[in-house]
């Protein structure tokens, strides 16, 4: 099977990490970290972990302590994403101050994946024990090409799925049902019918973001997006399905069916209060931003499938940076937190998906309600989601590729360019980057 992953290449974090060492310390080598120990049990072992998102591992902490009282987990938890992985870039490029444990969002791995002399393979800690938990798109994102390094433990994924107003669509006399709803959007070519159908009955737009629909059909793509795994030569241009998640974004757009503000501004927010989108496609943590932005609509909205299948979103895995001093209790505390019942707590306490498959079918885990969804048994719908996500390969230039052909769509959006002169003109810029690339 091919591999997941979004790959940098070496010569491209030796970059980074020197553009952070404030031009005198260069690439720190593996042999300027300090010595690795086991401690006894009778010696206080402390150990820095950074997180991100929304998680309840302060929580799991501290019943970890209460286990382990020679374990001390002091845990720094940060709300912005990006500050979040640019500070461990500096620590790394500094050689001091990373932490012992690291949250890494999947979509970041390409930054840290090559610099293997930063980081402790958890195959020499016990990761090769519980690899049969997870499905190979899960284990292969976090691992080398060959498979003899093993990055980080999958602590969560976003499987994607499509979050939405049940009274809207039912005053537009649309199925409101989950099922129902999910059998009336089954492929893309029936959820455009709809959004035409709501736009007309009640002249709003159907769907919030231009974006979201670009990367789920983006992502629904056999294998390959932008390179080609065998060989690395650009196939963009060629990938039907790529040219497919455009066109879709793109006539949203000219429609007006789409509503045009991504997750996070201010019209996004105020959209999602007052109705002024019914469809938010999107993985299944970003419910924790509609519940947060949008707690007026409590009981309104609902979980359905994704035409065609889901695809992948985000979720984090585990790292041990090589400057912890305790590798050993670093590890034992990362296997313990992403054991599946602690996966399952953090589901039900935080909506963090679990990446253990075997959970989906746990009657713990299938009878969740969720009240902000109407009491709908929505972990049901993750797990169907979950298991139609198909593995694909993005390749080192993936997100430059990919900035280029959202700038084009944006250009559709705020400038009423015409999309067929935006795509050839991204094209040429993609060719003419992966040229100098």
């Amino acid at each position: 099977m091919k591999r997941l992953g979004l790959l940098a290449s070496a010569s491209a974090l030796i970059f980074i990490l020197t553009a952070y060492s404030d031009g005198g310390l260069g690439v720190i080598s593996a042999s300027s970290w300090g010595q690795e120990s086991m401690a006894g049990e009778d010696q206080t072992i402390e150990l820095s972990f950074w997180t991100f998102g929304n998680t309840n591992y302060e929580e799991l902490a501290q019943a970890y302590m209460q286990e382990h009282p020679h374990i001390r987990i002091n845990i720094r938890h940060s709300r912005d994403q990006a500050a979040h992985h640019n500070e461990l870039t500096a620590r790394l490029a500094a050689g001091s101050g990373a932490p012992d444990i690291f949250q890494l969002d999947i979509g970041y791995i390409q930054r840290f994946i090559h610099a293997e002399d930063r980081f402790h393979n958890l195959n020499d800690l016990g990761a090769k024990s519980v690899r049969d938990r997870y499905p190979d798109w899960v284990w292969e994102a976090a691992a080398s090409a060959d498979g003899s390094f093993q990055f980080g433990l999958p602590a969560d994924i976003g499987p994607t799925v499509a979050y939405y107003r049940a009274d809207l669509v039912e005053q537009a006399g649309l199925p409101a049902e989950p099922a129902s709803f999910s059998e009336a959007i089954s492929t893309w070519d029936e959820f455009v019918h709809m959004a035409r159908r709501f736009k007309e009955q009640t002249g709003k737009p159907f769907v919030d973001s231009w974006e979201g629909i670009f990367r789920i059909v983006r992502d629904q793509a056999e294998e390959e997006i932008y390179y080609s795994e065998d060989d690395g030569s650009f196939i963009g241009d060629r990938n039907p399905q790529v040219k497919r998640a455009y066109d879709l974004a793109a006539l949203g757009i000219r429609e007006g069916w789409i509503y045009g503000a991504g997750p996070g501004p201010e019209e996004w927010a105020q959209g999602a209060s007052d109705g002024g989108f019914a469809v938010v496609p999107g993985p299944v943590w970003l419910l924790e931003a509609i519940r947060s932005h949008a707690p007026d609509t409590a009981g309104l909205w609902r979980v359905a499938q994704l035409p065609e299948g889901s695809a992948n979103w985000g979720g984090s895995i585990l790292v041990l940076p090589r400057g912890g001093q305790h590798p050993e209790e670093a590890y034992a505390w990362v296997e313990w937190l992403v054991s599946r019942d602690h996966q399952l707590a953090s589901f039900l306490r935080s909506g963090m998906m679990p990446s253990i498959p075997d959970l989906y079918e746990a009657p713990e885990f299938r009878s969740h309600r969720d009240e902000f969804l109407g009491g709908q048994a929505s972990a049901e719908e993750f797990g169907k989601a979950a298991r139609s996500v198909k593995p694909v390969y993005y390749g080192p230039l993936h997100d430059q590729t990919d900035a280029y052909i959202m700038a084009a769509l944006r250009n559709v959006e705020e400038l009423g360019a015409d999309p067929d002169a935006e795509w050839l003109s991204a094209l040429e810029k993609i060719r003419r980057f992966v040229l100098h690339s």
